[in-house]
């Protein structure tokens, strides 16, 4: 993080206690929209409702435009049909803006507050709470589906989560496609860059806009190992994007934590 705006967390996976932190405070009282970083949370939530998994393949038409926003695809053209393993693998908008329509506001907003996106962790003294609000439109449920309106974390509570969500994923059948998606982001997808340990990681990238959208901020967010999670890392950077700035700081934390025996 050297030279870096922003905070990194790594919690024990089984325990939930804090291994290392940089800027606690950042971490504890920054509030930020998580970008693509919720998308594994949005795609349990419609594995759960029985919608994603009997999902078709969809072909991606890069351009998603909704409430006066662009959010435009970014991943590599001429890729076959996702379905929602490649989806999250490659981080697609089209996808989960068309899959939220079968999510309503309250089951969404929901599923986030069950996963503790919004919630106090009790790790840090002072802590504030993320936010999170009801839609009201089917454009902005969308949104929110990809983090990008009604909701904001902490970079704290967002680690917190993905703890909860490592649990779940390796424990659970009916959520294999939320675990499947995230090693592929690491291996081929989205989050390559985090891809230089000796060690399957589950991992997803997030690119979010700031206030009035005049930047963005980065996201790493995962654990390792993929199947028996160690630890869980959060990177959060004020300025950047997840591919190419955040999961590159995420790879030089895990090769830290395998030289120093922390992760195996």
């Amino acid at each position: 993080m050297s030279g870096r705006q922003g905070t990194a967390v790594v919690l024990e996976a089984g325990t939930g206690k804090l291994v290392a932190c940089h800027d606690p405070r950042r971490a504890a009282l920054r509030q930020a929209r998580p970008g693509s970083a919720v998308k594994p949370f949005t795609l349990a939530a419609l594995l759960e409702t029985g919608s994603g998994k009997a999902a078709p393949r969809i072909p991606c038409r890069r351009e998603v435009r909704l409430a006066g926003r662009r959010l435009d695809c970014t991943h590599l053209e001429n890729l076959p049909p996702f379905d929602a393993v490649a989806a999250l693998a490659w981080s697609c908008n089209w996808y989960f803006t068309q899959a939220a329509r079968r999510l309503s506001p309250d089951g969404l907003v929901a599923a986030f507050e069950r996963a503790g996106l919004v919630a106090r962790t009790g790790l840090i003294e002072r802590e504030a709470t993320g936010n999170l609000r009801r839609t009201e439109s089917q454009e902005q449920l969308a949104l929110q589906a990809v983090g990008e309106s009604a909701i904001e974390v902490t970079p704290l509570a967002l680690a917190s989560a993905y703890r909860r969500l490592a649990a779940a994923v390796t424990r659970r059948p009916e959520l294999s496609y939320v675990l499947e998606g995230m090693v592929g982001c690491v291996r081929y997808g989205t989050g390559q860059a985090a891809a230089r340990v000796p060690i399957p990681v589950a991992g997803k990238t997030g690119t979010a806009s700031g206030p009035g959208g005049a930047y963005t901020h980065a996201w790493f967010a995962g654990f390792a190992p993929a199947t028996a999670p160690d630890i869980v890392l959060v990177v959060f950077l004020e300025q950047g994007q997840g591919a190419f700035d955040a999961a590159p700081v995420a790879a030089s934390i895990l090769e830290g934590l395998v030289r120093v025996g922390r992760l195996r």
